[in-house]
């Protein structure tokens, strides 16, 4: 059932650390993954807010590298920003931006920074100019692995490399990850379906979006086509504007409840503190 959010509670801006969730009934640890929207200009005050009002709830933050083919700040520089605030970070790096001297310059500053969480992915396509080219996913999760033999990086904190999977049988050159992000759905059945037909055995985090309003449901629609949004919430949602915000707890907290994930990527959008607000309400009526 979904309830009406509260506002968010006043916390200092710099937070002192990042809550996990708990599995209801077990003694497992259930990771909330809030990915945090980059700047687009060179401050980072919305970055130091949105972590604020989510430090409640979240156990990560995921910072996107230029997504949706935008220029961002450095995935890298936003992911130090993080942990400056006192919270775990994961920066996502993308090949489409990249060549073998880009990356290897993100992996020295990644070092020196001590950001040592990254999701490798794709990359979008970009809104002016070409793919880099001569860099794929699968090479720089095989260069990030070579590194134990680089003695440039000797002494070095190994890095941590995540990669994206959709809901469909899996890569095998994607096992060799650490941890895993599944696309963006909307259906617990189809998570829980698809983590039964394809075992792994690493880490896995469901991907949950709030839906803010039916123009973004059609763009995201044209953008992942395999995304299936359900006609029932964008009809909900363009007569209450908190219904994507509701649908989306709910499904974080299903999943949480089914065991079934390490836990889950949640991507706020606008909504950080509606969803924050949602969440620690719910959380402490289930003693998380």
């Amino acid at each position: 059932m979904w309830i009406p959010c509260r506002p968010a509670r006043p916390s200092s801006l710099y937070v002192a650390c990042c809550r996990p969730l708990s599995v209801k009934g077990a003694h497992v640890s259930f990771e909330l993954v809030c990915e945090i929207e980059p700047p687009v200009r060179p401050d980072l005050m919305r970055v130091r807010h949105q972590i604020a009002v989510l430090s409640e709830v979240a156990s990560a933050f995921l910072i996107p590298d230029s997504h949706l083919g935008r220029a961002t700040l450095s995935s890298v520089a936003v992911a130090h920003e993080v942990q400056v605030m006192g919270g775990r970070s994961i920066a996502c790096l993308n090949s489409r931006d990249r060549n073998a001297l880009g990356f290897r310059r993100d992996l020295l500053t990644a070092a020196a920074y001590g950001v040592q969480e990254f999701l490798f992915v794709h990359g979008d396509k970009p809104s002016t100019g070409d793919r880099a080219g001569g860099l794929t996913v699968r090479a720089m999760m095989e260069q990030v692995r070579a590194l134990d033999q680089d003695p440039v990086f000797a002494g070095t904190t190994p890095f941590r490399i995540g990669a994206v999977t959709g809901l469909r049988p899996l890569l095998p050159w994607k096992r060799e990850a650490d941890f895993l992000f599944a696309q963006i759905g909307f259906s617990l059945e189809s998570f829980l379906r698809w983590r039964e037909d394809h075992p792994v055995d690493l880490p896995v985090y469901a991907g949950v979006m709030v839906i803010a309003s039916p123009s973004m449901a059609r763009r995201l629609a044209a953008t992942i086509p395999d995304v299936d949004i359900p006609a029932q919430l964008i009809d909900a949602v363009a007569g209450d504007r908190s219904a994507g915000v509701h649908a989306a707890c709910d499904l974080v907290l299903a999943l949480r409840d089914s065991g079934a994930f390490a836990g889950v990527h949640l991507v706020p959008v606008s909504r950080y503190r509606e969803v924050a607000a949602r969440l620690e309400v719910d959380l402490a009526a289930t003693g998380r």
